[in-house]
């Protein structure tokens, strides 16, 4: 295994429905296909509550909705099967929009030995640009697949991708990417 991870960030059925891109799964699967090849970690930061999300404050502008409700398990909060975890891939279970919020991937990563992420997912305002500042505040070297980020708003995604990211991470397409 490399010192490299691609982190594939909220591709859930329920969220995936909600950004309708045909291309976009194709170019996800081919940016996971290329990282398994060559030994790169692949991991999945999904988010999740326990029943009756406890975790969840109220007053929480984006999910205080969920607090106190027990969601049934259900075909919308698995993994897009384009890109279903494979065996030996890693599935991350996250409290908030961060990859690192809530969860152990911080731990997970530092027992791997990953210290270069590679950031793909949806949306690039949300998982994507949370995790990436945290990330660069823990030190990561980090990429984004700018092709394999998908946002609801182009011109949002596109700000992000060529003046933002840039500052802390390689911003690259899937087919620029050599894992």
């Amino acid at each position: 295994m490399t010192t490299t991870a691609l982190l594939v960030m909220d591709v859930q059925n329920s969220v995936v429905a909600r950004y309708p891109d045909p291309g976009y799964l194709p170019r996800l699967r081919t940016a996971v296909d290329a990282a398994r090849a060559a030994g790169v970690r692949v991991i999945y930061p999904s988010v999740g509550f326990r029943p009756g999300a406890p975790e969840v404050d109220p007053g929480n502008r984006m999910f205080g909705r969920l607090a106190g409700l027990t969601l049934p398990a259900s075909d919308a909060t698995e993994i897009h099967a384009d890109v279903t975890p494979a065996d030996g891939d890693i599935v991350v279970t996250k409290r908030r929009v961060s990859a690192f919020a809530g969860s152990d991937l911080d731990m997970v990563l530092r027992a791997q030995g990953i210290r270069q992420l590679v950031l793909t997912g949806i949306a690039t305002s949300g998982v994507v640009l949370s995790t990436l500042r945290q990330a660069a505040d823990l030190d990561y070297t980090l990429t984004v697949l700018a092709d394999a980020c998908l946002d609801s708003d182009p011109e949002v995604h596109r700000v992000l991708t060529e003046k933002i990211f840039p500052m802390q991470a390689d911003v690259l397409t899937v087919g620029d990417w050599k894992p």
